[in-house]
């Protein structure tokens, strides 16, 4: 190895060995128990949350892709190109084909049009039918798909024929035997497909049927399943040799409610290792500050001793190079067996096994804790290297300063670095930097205001008058034990407000009476009579709505096609047909959020549109939008954008626009109710009574969203569970930083003749202010953090709680209080004699 390299006097091996011994003698004396403990609750908390936020968002993923049967769909209304199957199978993926058509069913004199399903072996790839043999009986999961011969029928078929045991129903030029009744089916709830009966049918007996001719009605499904990575992979294949009317699906492009309750659960979750990550950040700066303090005076004997700067810098970069692998290790096996016990646990509770965890948070996890250790670590580093001989002799010389401010900012941007690579969203890490800069400064203008007001106090109380003035001796110490406490107050504050109105928000959007049938095709002479029909049965439905269908064809004037729009989604939404709708009064589950919704008497021509299209489609408050209804055009100014709860199931509209504009063009009318479990004879009433309109059942659906959204809940509460622990690591670091200061201070008044009682008090009243003036910067800045996290990333209601205030300034002081209590009873407890010889 060249000189370059090499510490000057000493070989790299010769400086390696040194600083092995000095880290075990740090680790004998108890240096490095509160700086090594840091490290191995940031990566235990970062590797933790990482584990389980990987394994619980894949979990969340299959259970939300049993609703749709499959990772992906594709879909058309002609047969599909062979090669897309085969492609899939060489991918190594599962892959079967679906066929979906309407037929008539027909049992003696009885018939009913019912949705056939046509399907092959292995259906379905995800998920699971459940059948019954006997009506309401209880359910099980076949084997296979229907034996040739023999057909599934669900409940409303079997309940509309009157069918009874060893009955055959007939579909086209064929007779089957009913084997079976279908209670669940997966992939036939997502979306306004058909609220026909459903029929299940093996492939196998459908050339004997005759139903399927040139120019008959079929859908074409390919359903594909396999590793996440391959099914991209696949995906990225297809989209670039889609035909023109081809569909392509995973759970996320299909209903809105779902696709926003993942989005929302990944949100908070990365939101959850944000804050581990700025806990442990805080956690380390304090353990490495005390850490600094406690070796001025072995850096300055060594420096007496001949050892040049180079060699104190590279002693202890290999000492904390050495300490921060180890302490990383312990991080990841303690964050990895964490997870596992949760897994265990959470394994239950999902009823799916979690997949096995990937190595990559564990690598995440130890990069976190190395550079968050070497970012803060170097500002000791560098000021070690530069304490004067002089110290030996005159300790009152302090801490060196320059090249330390330059390592603290240079841990600030290993900090905004990291705080940006975890948040996966620019614009949500942005948002946190910029409320911890902001908490920073507040902390600090409180604190500074806070020690001058005490003045005024200080002639008043012994134990106040001592603890006011250890606080005004550490001005700059406790500046940084405010701002290091506020933000880890802040971040847990934030935290758990957002858990808490985002868990909230999942159970009240989905109550147990939640509507789990939709009524489209109402004609408006039969919207009172189907609202006297509900009424009567004792359903009460949300409301009955007005809807017209149309297509965009012009945004301020420039028409629009799939071409303009390089988004997927965007491209599949100005191609369909929008249910249009008109109201004088917005929905409970909608929220303005740009613009103003009309008042009454307003001028007609304009519209509030939802602000997920508005984003997709480029739609602005202002634009005049274009539409075609039935061959005629319709021209309005959009007014404002809407929110919309989706999760809720309710009747919602992308489109609305106030009463006089849509009036003129031919209306149907749609609504939604929630029908007990075995009200199948009301439903069969609800069809003869009004035979034209569709029936929509929604019933497997919601119940599999409402265990998803439970599954979600229960794994933001358990990720906020090891923040918390990383919180508790910052107050035990915030204490232990100043414990030094804090024995010498005790050693000196004892000698002086104060009592125990006396600096009891005394430290007392120093936690209580230094934890109320924390409570309260974080209390302020949660508040603010929430509320803009809230409804800018997580869409939810939030509203400032003016209680978080009392609860932030009362948890801060009391909490710090009492760990300030249990860590300093050493102080109380030691000799004056001995703490003197050992830091005098």
């Amino acid at each position: 190895m060249s000189d370059e390299g090499r510490v000057p006097g000493m070989s790299i091996a010769q400086v390696t060995l040194l600083a092995w011994k000095l880290l075990g003698r740090d680790y004998r004396a108890g240096e490095l128990t509160l700086i090594a403990l840091s490290i191995v609750v940031a990566v235990a908390g970062v590797t933790t949350v990482g584990f389980f936020t990987d394994r619980v968002q894949r979990v969340l993923d299959v259970q939300a892709n049993r609703l749709l049967g499959a990772d992906l769909v594709v879909a058309h209304s002609r047969p599909l190109p062979p090669e897309l199957r085969r492609e899939a199978l060489r991918r190594g993926l599962s892959a079967i084909d679906i066929m979906r058509f309407p037929s008539m069913a027909v049992y003696r004199e009885r018939t009913a049009l019912a949705d056939v399903k046509v399907v092959t072996a292995g259906y379905p790839l995800r998920g699971e039918m459940r059948i019954v043999d006997r009506l309401f009986g209880p359910d099980r999961v076949p084997a296979s798909i229907p034996r040739p011969g023999t057909v599934w029928v669900d409940e409303r078929l079997y309940t509309t024929l009157e069918l009874g045991t060893d009955a055959r129903i007939g579909l086209g030029n064929a007779s089957f035997a009913v084997a079976a009744i279908v209670t669940h089916e997966p992939g036939v709830e997502l979306g306004f497909l058909n609220g026909a009966p459903r029929v299940v049918l093996n492939a196998a007996d459908l050339e004997a049927t005759g139903l399927v001719q040139p120019g008959s009605r079929v859908r074409y499904r390919l359903q594909v399943a396999g590793d996440g990575a391959a099914v991209d992979a696949y995906r990225a294949w297809v989209q670039l040799r889609l035909a023109p009317g081809s569909r392509m699906e995973g759970i996320r492009d299909a209903r809105p409610e779902l696709r926003s309750a993942l989005e929302r659960a990944e949100k908070y979750l990365n939101l959850a290792v944000l804050t581990s990550v700025l806990l442990a950040a805080v956690a380390i700066a304090l353990a490495a500050r005390r850490y600094l303090q406690r070796h001025l005076d072995a850096c300055a004997m060594m420096r007496c001793l001949g050892a040049s700067q180079a060699l104190i810098v590279g002693l202890y970069l290999a000492h904390f190079t050495m300490l921060g692998m180890a302490s990383a290790a312990a991080g990841v096996a303690a964050g990895g067996g964490a997870q596992a016990l949760l897994a265990s646990w959470l394994g239950q509770v999902v009823a799916l096994p979690l997949p096995a965890p990937s190595a990559l948070p564990a690598i995440h996890g130890a990069v976190v804790g190395l550079l968050l250790l070497m970012g803060f670590a170097l500002p000791p580093l560098l000021s070690l290297a530069r304490v004067p001989t002089l110290r030996v002799l005159r300790r009152d010389l302090g801490v060196p300063t320059g090249y330390g401010l330059l390592g603290y900012l240079a841990g600030a941007a290993v900090i905004a670095g990291l705080i940006l690579w975890r948040a996966q969203e620019p614009r949500l890490g942005l948002t946190v930097l910029a409320w911890s800069v902001a908490g920073i400064a507040g902390a600090s203008a409180l604190t500074w205001a806070l020690l001058r007001g005490l003045r005024l106090l200080r002639g008043r109380g012994g134990s106040w008058r001592l603890g006011v003035a250890s606080l005004q001796r550490r001005q700059l110490g406790t500046i940084f034990q405010v701002v290091a406490l506020g933000l880890g107050i802040m971040a847990l504050l934030t935290l758990t407000l957002v858990r808490t109105d985002l868990v909230r928000t999942w159970r009240a959007s989905l109550p147990p009476d939640a509507p789990n049938r939709f009524i489209i095709n109402i004609q408006p002479d039969q919207a009172e009579p189907v609202r006297r029909f509900l009424a009567e049965r004792g359903i009460a439905a949300p409301g009955i709505f007005p809807m017209v269908r149309g297509r965009l064809v012009r945004i301020s004037g420039r028409s629009v096609s799939a071409d303009d729009y390089t988004n997927e989604r965007a491209k599949r939404l100005i191609t369909r047909e929008f249910n249009l709708s008109w109201a004088s009064r917005m929905q409970e589950d909608n929220r303005i959020v740009e613009g103003r919704w009309w008042e009454a008497g307003a001028r007609a021509d304009q519209l509030s549109v939802e602000r997920g299209l508005a984003e997709a489609l480029g739609i602005r408050v202002g634009d005049v939008l274009t539409y075609d209804i039935a061959g005629a055009t319709m021209e309005a100014t959009v007014s404002s954008l809407r929110s919309v709860d989706w999760d809720t199931f309710n009747v919602n509209f992308f489109v609305v626009s106030p009463p006089g504009l849509l009036e003129r063009f031919a209306a149907t009318y749609v609504t939604s109710f929630h029908l007990p479990r075995g009200e199948v004879a009301t439903l069969n009433a609800l069809v003869r009574a009004f035979p034209n309109i569709v029936l929509i059942d929604i019933a497997q659906a919601l119940a599999l969203v409402q265990r998803m959204l439970e599954q979600a809940a229960l794994a933001v509460q358990f990720v906020f569970l090891f923040t918390l622990a990383a919180g508790l690591a910052v107050l035990y670091a915030a204490v232990a930083s100043t414990q030094d200061e804090r024995l010498f201070q005790a050693a000196i008044m004892r000698t002086l003749g104060a009592s125990r009682l006396q600096i009891r008090r005394a430290h007392l009243a120093e936690f209580l202010l230094i934890g109320a003036a924390a409570g309260f910067v974080a209390a302020t800045g949660a508040n603010g953090l929430a509320l803009f996290l809230a409804r800018r990333f997580l869409q939810l209601d939030y509203a400032p709680d003016p209680a978080v205030w009392l609860i932030g300034v009362a948890a801060g002081a009391l909490g710090v209080a009492a760990a300030g209590h249990f860590g300093t009873r050493r102080a109380l407890n030691t000799a004056p004699l001995q703490v003197l010889r050992t830091l005098g």
